[in-house]
């Protein structure tokens, strides 16, 4: 049997923001530390001005980062144990929350086709 999309039944919010935070920490000058246990403290998280910003090599639509400055999604995915957060400096993404599949990444990171 296929593993369930989505197994801990994260909200469209949540989902964003945990894929943004996944692409920050694929991105050299956000990784802050590693951790032995798997886990990555990621910072830099770029406020979205106008309505889009870039995030590495992506153009990221700001509707789809509202997460990111909103408390109570950062406080759900600590919850679940996907992140530590450091709102809203930054977060420490938990092994868990670095190899959870939201399936947005192609969907909200805008890349070039030649990426």
């Amino acid at each position: 049997m296929p593993a369930k999309r989505n197994p801990l039944n994260l909200n469209p919010l949540q989902l964003k923001t945990l894929t943004l935070l996944q692409a920050l920490a694929g991105i050299e000058g956000h990784v802050i530390r590693k951790e032995d246990d798997g886990s990555v403290l990621v910072a830099g998280i770029p406020a979205p001005h106008g309505d889009h910003f870039h995030l590495g090599d992506a153009v990221v639509s700001s509707r789809d980062a509202t997460g990111l400055a909103n408390q109570a999604a950062w406080v759900a995915l600590e919850r679940k144990k996907l992140i530590i957060s450091h709102f809203p400096q930054g977060a420490t993404l938990t092994a868990a929350g670095l190899e959870y599949d939201t399936g947005l990444a192609d969907v909200i990171l805008h890349r070039h086709a030649g990426h």
